[in-house]
């Protein structure tokens, strides 16, 4: 049930008011911030995190080249390798054949590797609900509005 508290008093809101660079400290810290604590929810410890994102980056989007991966990653394709090899070891991913051409494989998530993401979001998904429970509803609305703008700046 969400609280009846007002929101934390600060500076009138005006787009006049905030400078770019103020306004992208205060984001770069905050989403810093609920970044790190949402992976302290994370269900396998051994996991690091560039592996666990690789296994999310297959979980939505299905199977990926190694060099599609480091794409859509942002790592290099050596870095991606490694990943990769710890992934298969773990039985989180497998190896197929790429389905056009044979010369080539893709990666895949294996039903273990989408059960770890599966733990992994459900926990996370937890904690998030918790902690929203917290915000009143015009706070609640607050974030509703700014989630698609974040999504966009994340994609920049």
């Amino acid at each position: 049930m969400a609280t009846t508290t007002s929101p934390t008093p600060g500076p009138e809101l005006s787009p006049e008011r905030i400078a770019d660079d103020e306004l992208a400290g205060e984001l770069r810290i905050s989403v810093m911030r609920l970044a790190r604590r949402l992976r302290i929810e994370k269900t396998d410890e051994s996991l690091t995190f560039s592996q666990l994102s690789a296994l999310a980056t297959l979980f939505h989007h299905g199977p990926l080249s190694p060099t599609a991966l480091a794409e859509a990653e942002r790592v290099q394709p050596p870095s991606m390798t490694r990943i990769i090899a710890i992934l298969e070891a773990r039985g989180l991913t497998l190896r197929v054949a790429h389905p056009s051409d044979r010369r080539q494989s893709v990666i895949e998530i294996s039903d273990a590797g989408r059960l770890v993401i599966e733990e992994n979001r459900k926990r996370r998904t937890a904690w998030l609900v918790g902690a929203l429970a917290d915000l009143n509803d015009d706070e609640r609305l607050a974030l509703h509005r700014a989630a698609p703008l974040l999504e966009r700046l994340a994609r920049e």
